[in-house]
Order: structure tokens, then C-alpha cells, then sequence
């Protein structure tokens, strides 16, 4: 309801950015809801574990227990604030909020190139932050 409520509130704010009205109109009505679906879970959700998205989705074979499983939403926004400000800006466009990188590279004044580049560094350094909390986690338990 919000998301619709939304769109007729903003027509006035809508312009034409692709090939022609309807898939500039279906775009833009897209980032409308899926924005504002992630801003409802946001709100609502206190706790989001990262592993019963993944469990759900894609039926994961192992059931081992990893840093990602053990952490809450504001955790895993915490790990992501510690990306550089290019890489985290790149990433949230990208994952977060549904930007290609073609339009990423516009708002950013950047090439397409380095858009890809900085998301694919960012991941790596996500990936290493949480394979270090692996292993003070599993240094704690052997302790």
C-alpha cells in the first residue's frame, strides 16, 4: 500500500530514461517497491539472520554453524560500514538498492569498469571480515 502510495505521490518526479515511457515507467515503479519493501523489513525486522534467507532459498547442504549464521542485521550493516566509503557506496547501490552498473557509473561520475571493479573488491573485502570472524569465534570456543 505504501509503494502505491508512493508512486501516485511522485508521478510529478517522474522523467523518461530509457527507450521510451514503459520501461522507464516499469523500471522506476520497480525501484519504488522493492525500496520500499527494503524499508519495511528494515523497520520491522530487529533481528534479520542472513542464514534462513540462504537456507530457504537455495537449500544449502551444510548445516555447519559460520559467523554469517550467528549475526544480526545491524551486524551485518556494521561489517558492510567498514568497506571504504567508494566500495561501500558501490555496493549499496548495486545489492542493496537494485542500481546496474551502467547507472551507478553515471551517478558516480565513474567508468562502468570501475563500478564492477569496486563491487568485486568490496565483496572480497566483506568476505574477509567475515572468514576473520570465523576464526576469532572459533578461537574463542577452543578456549
Amino acid at each position: 500500500m505504501t509503494g502505491f502510495l508512493k508512486i501516485f505521490r511522485g508521478f510529478a518526479t517522474f522523467n523518461i530514461h530509457y527507450s521510451g515511457l514503459e520501461p522507464s515507467l516499469k523500471g522506476w515503479i520497480k525501484r519504488i517497491m522493492i525500496n520500499t519493501a527494503i524499508d519495511h523489513l528494515r523497520k520491522k525486522s530487529k533481528r534479520f539472520m542472513v542464514a534462513d534467507s540462504f537456507d530457504s532459498h537455495f537449500n544449502l547442504a551444510d548445516e555447519t554453524e559460520t559467523s554469517v549464521d550467528r549475526m544480526s542485521y545491524q551486524e551485518i550493516l556494521e561489517v558492510i560500514q567498514r568497506l571504504s566509503p567508494v566500495y561501500r557506496t558501490v555496493f549499496n547501490l548495486y545489492v542493496i538498492d537494485g542500481y546496474k552498473h551502467e547507472e551507478i557509473a553515471k551517478q558516480l561520475k565513474i567508468s562502468v569498469g570501475a563500478s564492477k571493479s569496486n563491487l568485486s573488491k568490496a565483496r572480497l573485502n566483506i568476505k574477509k571480515m567475515l572468514q576473520d570472524a570465523d576464526i576469532k569465534y572459533y578461537e574463542q570456543k577452543i578456549v
